[in-house]
Parts: structure tokens; C-alpha cells; sequence
């Protein structure tokens, strides 16, 4: 049973709804796809890194990846319309809340230096984006066996109406967003003495 859809339909669906006063339950925000993208730029020279980079996906997913081509020609990449370069998957219902419970729960915390995902990464139509460096972080990654780290984007589609709504939705799921900087020239700020 995944664990957010749960947590969803108990709190977090009348949360919503009482904060925005949404009398309709097919009004209240929710979670409509998770989209991971991986961008292999090597691909077209070398097959095997797209390859592996699909097989990457397919273990932090749990399906099987999309291989997308190039929809134009660009000579300085040396790049041909139609090339394999990249990967991706849409993941949707109880296999895309699985996935989100290991990205906030597992996957973020393992990163470097980690103090939280931009708050403004949204697109002005409630979708929230956030991108990884490496694969690594994911717990089905061998460390050991993978010869190229390989980052990805990972888009979060919701149906809220706007960012706000859709920043609260997130927030209600677990994701740790960064706090705003406050104020101060740079460094540490407001350290008494300094």
C-alpha cells in the first residue's frame, strides 16, 4: 500500500480543502504525474551510456523507459533530428506515490549539502521541477557498477489552480523546500559579535 496515497486521502485531501474552502472534492489539488527525464547528451556517440542510463531509470522506477529523439538538428552537437538522446518515464497512480515516498524520504536526504529544493522552481501553472546531479542517490543504484553518473529532472504535475496552492500540496506531501535566505551581507548572518 503506498504510503502518501493514504496519507493523502486521510489528511491531507480535507487540509486542503478547508484551507482554500473547496466545497467540490474534484476541486481539492492533487498529484496528477510524476515525469523523470534523463538527458544522455553522450548518446549519440556512444549508445552504451544511453543504454545504461535507461537501465538506471528502469530500477528507480519500476517500468520500463521511453528512449525520446531529437526533434531538431543541431550541427555544433553533432546532432541528427531523429538521434536517441535520452530517456523517460511518467509515472502515475500508486507506483508514481511510491516513487515520490523514496525521493523525499530516501533520495534527498543522501545528497551532499543538501538544504532543501528551491521553493520557486514552479511553472506558474501549479507543476514543480527539480533536478539531481547523479542517479546514486536512489537506493536501487549500485555505486559500484555504473560507470557514468547520469543526472536527471523529475517534474511533479499537479491540479492546482496556481503555485501557491501547489507549493502547499507539496509541502503537505513531506517535500523539503529551502527556507529564504534572510537578511545580512553574505556569510553568516545575524551572528552576534561579528
Amino acid at each position: 500500500m503506498a504510503r502518501l496515497l493514504d496519507l493523502y486521502k486521510k489528511d491531507i485531501a480535507t487540509a486542503m480543502a478547508a484551507k482554500y474552502n473547496l466545497d467540490n472534492p474534484m476541486a481539492i489539488p492533487k498529484i496528477d504525474k510524476i515525469v523523470i527525464n534523463m538527458g544522455v547528451g553522450r548518446a549519440t556517440q556512444d549508445k552504451a551510456q544511453l543504454d545504461a542510463a535507461a537501465d538506471s531509470l528502469s530500477k528507480i522506477s519500476g517500468q520500463k523507459p521511453q528512449i525520446t529523439k531529437a526533434k531538431t538538428s543541431v550541427s555544433g552537437f553533432r546532432l541528427r533530428e531523429g538521434n536517441d538522446i535520452g530517456c523517460k518515464v511518467t509515472l502515475r497512480g500508486r507506483r508514481m506515490y511510491e516513487f515520490l515516498d523514496r525521493l523525499i524520504s530516501i533520495a534527498l536526504p543522501r545528497i551532499r549539502d543538501f538544504r532543501g529544493v528551491n521553493p520557486n522552481s514552479f511553472d506558474g501553472h501549479g507543476n514543480f521541477s527539480l533536478g539531481l546531479a547523479e542517479q546514486v542517490v536512489f537506493p536501487e543504484i549500485d555505486a559500484d557498477k555504473i560507470q557514468h553518473t547520469q543526472g536527471m529532472d523529475i517534474t511533479i504535475v499537479t491540479t492546482a489552480t496556481n503555485d501557491e496552492q501547489a507549493r502547499e500540496l507539496l509541502r503537505h506531501f513531506g517535500i523539503p523546500f529551502r527556507l529564504p535566505a534572510t537578511g545580512g551581507k553574505g556569510g553568516a548572518a545575524g551572528k552576534p559579535g561579528s
